[in-house]
């Protein structure tokens, strides 16, 4: 329930680049791994994931690519999640004792809802970063 697999990394930056470029044409899956440092090859198993699971959309051809399939407000970093890892808002006590059952319950109604922040506030990260971002000479 803790650790992210590197797929799961690498489809929150893929994302994160369709929604900066929400509104415009389909972007190759070319460019999409060269902003976010992806290997194209992983890059394409991750996009398909996210397509089947109706996160993405894609059109075929010499101006094709990805998109997102719906807006960047209606998409959860929770959904993203649970496509690329299964399992990974379950509990997970193997336990039978009650007190460890409690304590991993407590655990997990703490950060489960943590994931449920949708993608838009990433761009709001992003306008963050550039205000803290500045240029000395």
């Amino acid at each position: 329930m803790f650790g992210l697999s590197s797929r799961t990394i690498y489809a929150i930056a893929a994302i994160f680049i369709l929604a900066q470029k929400s509104g415009e044409r389909p972007v190759p899956i070319k460019e999409i791994a060269a902003e976010a440092h992806i290997p194209r090859n992983f890059l394409e198993q991750i996009l398909l994931e996210l397509k089947k699971a109706g996160i993405l959309a894609s059109t075929k051809g010499a101006y094709g690519g990805y998109k997102l399939a719906r807006s960047a407000s209606e998409i959860t970093l929770k959904e993203v999640v649970t496509t690329l890892e299964d399992g990974y808002f379950e509990t997970i006590c193997k336990s039978d004792h009650p007190a460890l059952k409690l304590f991993w319950h407590e655990v997990y109604d703490k950060i489960a809802p943590q994931w449920e922040i949708p993608l838009d506030e990433l761009l709001l990260c992003q306008q963050k970063a550039m205000q803290n971002f500045t240029y000395t000479i």
